[in-house]
Formats: C-alpha cells, structure tokens, sequence
C-alpha cells in the first residue's frame, strides 16, 4: 500500500499545484501549500481507506491547510487593548473643510439659540431641562434651538437666511404660541 499510495500522490502533484496557485494566486505560496498538504498526508496515510477517492482526499486537506494557515494569519487583538486612535477614522479633506465652515456658521449663532443648540445636541438634554437651566420657557427653548437648526442649515446651504415657508411659519407660530402660554 505505501508504494501505491505514493504513486498516486505523485500523480496528482501537478493538480495540486493547480489547485494551491487557485488559492493562494502566488507561485511560492502555492508551492509551500502542496508542501504541507504533502506532509499531512503521508503523516496521515493510514487514515486513507484505499478504494475510496485519493484526489478528493487528498483536495480537500491541500483545502484545509490552506483554511488553517489563513486562520493562522489573521491578526486577532484583543480590543481593550489597542488605543482609542484605532477606531478612528481620519477625516478626508472635505470633510475638514465641512466641519470648519460649521463651527463659523455656529459661532455667527446668537449667543441664547447656540447655548439652547448645544444643550439639546451635545449633551442631550430635555426642553424641560435647557429651559430651567436658562431660566426660559420649555417652548422659548425649544424655538431657539429650532431656529438655531435652521439657521446653521441655510448657511451651510449658501442663503443668508432661513427661507419663510408655510411649514416654518406654522413651527413658528405654534413655538411661539406655547412659550406665551407657558408664561
């Protein structure tokens, strides 16, 4: 048997070398794949029951090895470990370029509406809790931050000012409505 099993191996070399450049697309690579899958085999040629397919056997371990040295490869960290810095994603050029021209657009904010912008936004808080905070009414504080939103969005969209439409006149409106009310 060993004489017959090393017959066939020989045979198929060609094909595995085949098989192992398909999957490594790099002759060298290739050639130390057939290596080891060579190796395994003749260390686990009494596991082989004769009769049965010698080149799917033998495939499918040239597969394996080549499944187990990728595994091999891939770079596993353990997460805590590496610095926050990995994660980040550096910003392109334009999108530099974005956030500078809205830090302008939010410095040119009143002063009343970027506070009320920034404790919504930033720190998330309630309309309950900015308007205790500044010491306003839940609907003055929810006006400033709507006109605030506004506001930055015109500028970062080349107008002057917000445009006046039926729906802002409404929001307006109805903002305006609840902060008399609240007084």
């Amino acid at each position: 048997m060993p004489n017959e099993f090393h017959d066939q191996l020989i045979t198929l070399l060609p094909r595995l070398r085949v098989q192992a450049l398909a999957l490594t697309r790099n002759r060298a690579a290739a050639e130390d794949l057939v290596q080891d899958a060579v190796a395994n085999a003749l260390a686990a040629q009494d596991s082989f029951t004769p009769g049965t397919n010698f080149a799917a056997w033998m495939h499918r371990i040239l597969r394996n090895r080549f499944i187990s040295t990728l595994r091999k490869q891939r770079d596993t960290t353990d997460i805590e470990d590496l610095p926050a810095g990995a994660f980040a994603v550096g910003a392109t050029h334009e999108d530099r370029l974005v956030l500078k021209e809205l830090g302008r657009a939010v410095n040119k904010l009143p002063v009343d509406q970027r506070e009320a912008l920034f404790m919504v936004v930033l720190q998330g808080m309630s309309y309950e809790d900015v308007a205790a905070a500044t010491g306003c009414a839940v609907g003055t504080a929810k006006s400033r931050v709507f006109r605030a939103r506004r506001q930055l969005q015109a500028w970062l969209m080349g107008e002057e000012k917000p445009a006046r439409t039926p729906e802002t006149t409404r929001t307006d409106n109805r903002l305006l409505d609840e902060s008399r009310a609240e007084a």
